[in-house]
């Protein structure tokens, strides 16, 4: 008897997160369907992540933080949480000013140092 298993490693969950991709300038209207729409993607994928493409929202402001903080609890009520792709060093400065903490891609964890970062030099060694 012989028996062939599924491709792929076996105990191994490939899901990829479900994206959102947000245009134009942040209306305050337009906040309630996208968190609906936030909620939705997380039950259809079964990810616990939604990607949402900040690229195309233009300058950041007050709006876009409102649009975001309104996201990510729309994705936490559902048992989620939302990661930003695109997002400029001004909206990530706006971000951390007002205290909102959303997970970004391409940042290093915590408690991760960033490659080439030496992390002890012993007195009188040049640092490389």
């Amino acid at each position: 008897m012989s028996w062939i298993g599924p491709p792929g490693l076996p105990h191994v969950d490939a899901k990829t997160p479900a994206v959102l991709v947000l245009h134009g300038p942040a209306a305050r209207d337009e906040a309630a369907g996208l968190g609906d729409a936030v909620q939705a993607l997380l039950e259809v994928s079964g990810c616990r992540v939604v990607v949402c493409d900040v690229g195309g929202l233009g300058p950041p402001g007050l709006g876009v933080v409102d649009l975001l903080a309104r996201l990510q609890l729309a994705a936490r009520r559902g048992g989620g949480r939302i990661r930003l792709r695109g997002a400029g060093p001004p909206l990530l400065a706006l971000l951390d000013l007002v205290g909102l903490r959303i997970e970004v891609e391409g940042e290093a964890e915590q408690r991760e140092p960033p490659l080439g970062v030496q992390e002890e030099v012993e007195p009188g060694e040049p640092a490389l």
